[in-house]
Order: C-alpha cells, then sequence, then structure tokens
C-alpha cells in the first residue's frame, strides 16, 4: 500500500523571549520607521525545539493516534501536516486533500454563515460546488445547526461552531482527516458521533490522524500509534504497545516487574518477591485490556523457610489513589498450611465486565494472619488499563459519554410489561 503522508527529518524552533515576527508588509515599515538602527537580540534569545529530527510514513487507509504529554510536540506536528506552519528543517509530503480541525475557529470565516462557510470550506479543498452539494444536507443533519445554518458563525457557541467545523472536515471527502483534541469542547452525544464518523472514514480507506489525551478514545479508534517526548518519537508502533510506552514514562510501572538479584527484591528470612504481572487468558503480559476480557494478576515469590501460613494478597487502586478492592488468595489447600521451601506463582482472576474503564495501580504483599507479620509489600508494584468500547455488549450499552464509577458490571436486568 502507498504512502500518503510522508515526513523527512522536520524540525520546528521557537525563539523564546523574542517578539512576534511582523505578518504584514505594513507592519514591517512601520517598525522600521520606529527604530531605524534598532539591532537585533536574536543572538540573546534562547532557542527551544518543539520538534527534533522527527521521521515517519503513513500509509494509506491507517489510522493513526499521536500521543504524549503536554509540550511533547503533538500540535506542533499536525499544523506542519496542515500546512499552517512551516518546519524549520525537513519537509512533510502529503498526497490528496487534507481536512484538519486543529483548533476552534480554524478555516472559518466569522463574518460568514454556516451555509457559506460549508461552501468556502469545500472549496478550500478542491472541491466543485456539486460535489459540495451532494454532502450538504448530510454536514447539516450531522452538525444539528439546521436553525442557524444563515446566521453568522461568530455569533455560534463553541459548541456549535465545533459541530459544524467537524462535519464539514469530515464529510467532504478528504483523502486526509487530522483531528486535534477540540473534540473535548462537544457533549458527550457529540463526541460519540465524531469517534464513530471517523472510524467510518478510516474503514473507507481514508487515512486519520488523531490527537488526544483520551486513551480510550485513541484505543477503540486507532490501529497505530506515534508517541512524543521532547519533540522527538519514542515509540512508533501498535496502538496498545504504544500506549503502554506512555503509560511507563508516566508512572515508571507497567504491566511486569522482576527482580533479578534476590537482594534487592522486597522480602525477609521467609519470603522474597521475584516477579509481578498483569496478562490474559493465554498467558501474555498485558498493560492495555478490553472491558470484557478476563484480567490475570500473578505474584512469583520464593518461600525461604517453611514454618509460616502464607497468604498472598493484592491491592488493587485507581488513578484517584481510591482502593478499589483487596483480594486474598483463601484456597483451602494453603489456608491453615505451611508452604514447603520453593518457588510459587499465585494467580488471581478478575473477570471481564467487573472494573469500569480506567488506569489501575497494584500492590503486591505477602503475609502471615496469626499472628500478623508482613513479609513483603511493594506498592504500585504494576499498573494497567481497562479499555471500554461502543460495541454495544459492554454495561456502556449505547452510551458514548464518561461513566463515574470505579466497576462496571455487566448485570442482568428484566422487564416485563405489565396489563392495566
Amino acid at each position: 500500500m502507498s504512502n500518503i503522508i510522508t515526513v523527512e527529518n522536520i524540525s520546528k524552533s521557537y525563539r523564546l523571549g523574542a517578539k512576534q515576527q511582523n505578518t504584514t508588509l505594513r507592519d514591517s515599515i512601520i517598525s522600521t520607521l520606529k527604530s531605524p538602527f534598532a539591532k537585533s537580540n536574536k543572538d540573546d534569545d534562547s532557542i527551544l525545539w518543539a520538534l527534533k529530527e522527527i521521521n515517519f510514513e503513513i500509509k494509506r487507509g491507517e489510522t493513526v493516534g499521536i500521543i504524549g504529554h503536554n509540550g511533547a510536540g503533538k500540535s506542533t506536528l499536525l499544523k506542519i501536516l496542515s500546512r499552517i506552519t512551516k518546519p524549520t528543517k525537513g519537509e512533510a509530503l502529503l498526497k490528496g486533500r487534507v481536512g484538519s480541525l486543529l483548533e476552534v475557529g480554524t478555516g472559518f470565516h466569522a463574518e460568514l454563515t454556516g451555509r457559506e462557510n460549508i461552501f468556502l470550506n469545500g472549496a478550500i479543498l478542491g472541491m466543485r460546488r456539486e460535489e459540495i452539494l451532494k454532502k450538504f444536507d448530510e454536514i447539516v443533519a450531522f452538525a444539528e445547526v439546521e436553525k442557524f445554518l444563515d446566521t453568522p458563525v461568530k455569533f455560534y457557541s463553541s459548541g456549535m461552531y465545533m459541530r459544524l467545523a467537524f462535519a464539514v472536515a469530515a464529510h467532504l471527502e478528504p483523502e486526509i482527516l487530522i483531528v486535534d483534541e477540540v473534540l473535548a469542547v462537544g457533549d458527550i452525544t457529540f463526541q460519540r458521533k465524531c469517534l464513530n464518523k471517523m472510524k467510518d472514514v478510516g474503514e473507507h480507506g481514508r487515512t486519520v490522524l488523531f490527537v488526544s489525551h483520551n486513551m480510550q478514545a485513541v484505543a477503540r479508534l486507532c490501529t497505530r500509534g506515534i508517541l512524543l517526548r521532547e519533540g522527538q518519537i519514542s515509540a512508533d508502533g501498535t496502538m496498545n504497545n504504544v500506549i503502554n510506552a506512555y503509560l511507563k514514562s508516566d508512572s515508571g510501572t507497567a504491566a511486569l516487574r522482576e527482580w533479578k538479584d534476590e537482594k534487592t527484591a522486597p522480602g525477609n528470612a521467609i519470603a522474597r518477591l521475584v516477579r509481578t504481572r498483569v496478562c490474559d487468558d493465554e498467558g501474555n503480559t498485558k498493560e492495555t485490556i478490553d472491558i470484557r476480557k478476563q484480567i490475570v494478576v500473578e505474584m512469583t515469590y520464593d518461600v525461604l523457610a517453611s514454618d509460616k501460613v502464607l497468604v498472598p494478597n493484592f491491592h488493587f487502586y485507581n488513578e484517584d489513589g481510591t482502593c478499589v478492592f483487596i483480594s486474598h488468595n483463601m484456597e483451602k489447600e494453603w489456608r491453615y498450611t505451611p508452604r514447603p521451601v520453593g518457588r510459587y506463582i499465585s494467580k488471581l482472576f478478575v473477570p471481564g465486565n467487573f472494573l469500569a474503564e480506567g488506569r489501575f495501580l497494584i500492590t503486591v504483599a505477602l503475609s502471615t494472619y496469626l499472628p500478623l507479620e508482613v513479609h513483603f509489600v511493594d506498592r504500585d508494584s504494576v499498573s494497567f488499563t481497562v479499555i471500554d468500547n461502543l460495541d454495544g455488549d459492554t454495561a456502556r450499552g449505547d452510551y458514548a459519554g464518561h461513566l463515574p464509577g470505579i466497576v462496571r458490571p455487566l448485570l442482568e436486568w428484566e422487564t416485563e410489561r405489565e396489563d392495566i
């Protein structure tokens, strides 16, 4: 499959402390007349590289999520790809029409009506009037601005503005659709419509670039991910793997932690921790897990003395630090029986459709309860992220907005019609 985007050695620098460059000839002349002998202070200003030596290729039909912390260079990259900003070095080659939605107001003329802006944007994309007319009714219906179609967009609310801007960008059939975090402006129902529309665009062979801090939305929509860190590409691969790399850089924990040297491992003369892990049904280490799938959490530990009754336990916390639940090993075989010296693997099985979507951290411990003695504890030992979906077969159902709560069980319902 051919490349539709090729980025070669792109770098973008900004001069900190420098005044904004004059944008018109008139401004330049006035500035020169006011200070004809003023010296430039450019040499005294420090340089910030928002992007540095970025290289990647995107094939036609790929849906790519671009993620990273604030200041990583995501928006700068999208502005370069959208031809809003020129790179300091390098070049970006794009084949075909580009529809971009980077911030409220991009591409719209405030004095023109919604109707006029639809045709203006279509013309900018290189579409003929007949092509725009074919999509016109669909755009208006999607944006839900029928009553205000002939009102200048400067009177639109931010939500109305965004609905129309996205509808135009997504429906006028660009080969490349570029969308930044601006979807957060819309309400939850509109956000779901946007995600479904972008998914539909990708499934029809067009290319989507999506920037978001919402890992759930990115994981649902994108098959490939690019992680930016301090202006450079830190990871490029499957979306799940890139999300995992992003989470690792965020907290220092991941779905696997192990100790090669027992002297540094948590523990005492009774037992020492060897490894903790989060995995799927098939034993694959997983940091991102579908909400419908079972989660397996395991600890591997060495028993060094055989005179204690040992109880492995896991403590689950969400991102807010709230304890979700604590689970102890209650197997009858070991409940009152000391374990012989040796290596053990204890596994906990968390059923699918139990935890809500979000990120969870697990503290691992091994204790004796009679009398109470903690042999080792490793706080925030591993972490994982639960991803919900929009297929309608989870507790989310057909609702696409934010669902509060720590757990999200899929419970049984029954409805009967009562004759009156």
